[in-house]
């Protein structure tokens, strides 16, 4: 059973409660553009890992069939039980790791770059996490624990997740003892130099009591949210490159072919002599942080929120038949995905090209949707194309209105 699938509509039902809540409370922990970025890197994450995700169930699969120690039955409630416990272990490490290597951290730095807190950033999620997560996990098929148990706590462990991610819930007192908490999981997101690099647990917060690397939230530390080489971008691809991105050029740079290989596997933050001498990067000085922000007019997020929609409706859909979907269907459902998103962030960050980015979207639909067609992955009757005209001529047109509406903004 597809778990996530059947939780998008609550997940999106509790971001418009926690919504009713800011304005209940008096406080403003969602901006636009940066939940929109939130929310296209979690649907580019899920649309990928219907291609991707056969990395990790595969090996998972191989290991446990060939190198199992013991044999569990997946109808005992005990296994499922100590799975539950023994992946959040597991995911500990996997996520403390993702914190303190390059190449992980590259993966995992998506999550944590938006500059607010709030139920959009739980979907923010990695779309490259795939390439080394599986490792991690393969203890629990040695042990013996089937894949459909694995499945089912790694679908458990990730929904616990998503509530811990609002600073609408205080501290809640014992419940810190043993669980992760919104509290202290807000201490995980932040870049002040006292919280990071703490409280790495999913679901239990014993592993870092255990291992050392809990932290109280302080009441005299307010908390920063975000990473301290800010992504200044509502781009998801660009999310998902900007670290390795950074690595490479830094790989390419360094005249020791040593530190060209070492820098991937180094401790986050660590750059070769030479090139932090003729590169230097500046941190940004908490105490004048800003967020980045791109000023737009409200016509413009409107529009940009809207198209987003329909990609949430097209993530869903592909969620529930991904599993009968060819692989090449999956790709090219996946780079429409990717193109898409791109030009919804160009929107945000309001870039000069961006209009003929979104002309070029609107066109790709055309023939996207017939090889969707002829690939049985979309259905389109006379209807469905009817729709689509529509639903073009009407993009059109508030393009074609957005520079009058933002010239009278000006004004």
């Amino acid at each position: 059973m597809n778990y996530v699938l059947y939780a998008v509509p609550f997940f999106f039902l509790l971001i418009g409660l926690e919504l009713l809540a800011d304005r209940w409370r008096g406080r403003r922990s969602y901006r636009t553009a940066d939940a929109l970025s939130s929310l296209s890197a979690g649907v580019l994450s899920t649309t990928c890992g219907l291609l991707t995700k056969g990395v990790g169930l595969l090996t998972y699969s191989l290991a446990w069939q060939h190198l199992a120690w013991v044999e569990f039955r997946a109808d005992d409630l005990w296994v499922w039980l100590f799975a539950f416990v023994f992946y959040d272990f597991c995911y500990y490490w996997n996520h403390r790791l993702g914190h303190e290597r390059n190449v992980l951290w590259a993966a995992h730095s998506v999550h944590h770059q938006s500059e607010e807190y709030n139920l959009s950033t739980a979907l923010r999620q990695t779309s490259t996490g795939f390439i080394f997560g599986w490792i991690f996990y393969l203890p629990m098929a040695l042990a013996g624990v089937p894949p459909v148990v694995f499945l089912g706590v790694g679908a458990m462990n990730l929904l616990y997740q998503f509530w811990v991610h609002t600073r609408h819930i205080p501290k809640l007192g014992a419940f810190e003892w043993v669980f992760i908490s919104p509290s202290n999981h807000r201490v995980h997101h932040a870049q002040n130099p006292v919280y990071m690099d703490r409280n790495y647990g999913g679901v239990f917060i014993l592993w870092d009591r255990l291992f050392g690397t809990f932290q109280e939230e302080l009441d005299e530390e307010p908390v920063i949210f975000g990473v301290t080489t800010p992504l200044a971008s509502w781009n998801p691809l660009w999310a998902n490159l900007q670290f390795y991105v950074q690595l490479w050029r830094d790989a390419w740079r360094t005249e020791s072919w040593r530190d060209k290989l070492r820098i991937w596997f180094m401790r986050t933050g660590w750059r070769p002599a030479d090139v932090a001498a003729r590169y230097p990067q500046e941190k940004p000085d908490l105490a004048r942080f800003v967020k980045f922000e791109v000023p737009l007019p409200r016509a413009q997020k409107w529009y940009a929120g809207l198209q987003f929609a329909a990609y949430v409706v097209a993530g869903t859909w592909l969620l529930g038949i991904g599993a009968g979907v060819s692989e090449v269907a999956l790709c090219l459902a996946c780079a429409w995905m990717a193109f898409g998103l791109y030009a919804i962030g160009a929107l945000l960050e309001n870039r000069p090209w961006a209009l003929g980015v979104e002309l070029a979207r609107l066109a790709m639909h055309w023939p996207a949707f017939w090889l969707a067609s002829a690939l049985g992955l979309l259905p389109m009757g006379a209807l469905g194309w009817a729709g689509l005209a529509l639903y073009t001529l009407a993009s059109l047109a508030a393009l074609w209105g957005l520079p009058r509406r933002e010239a009278a903004l000006a004004t």
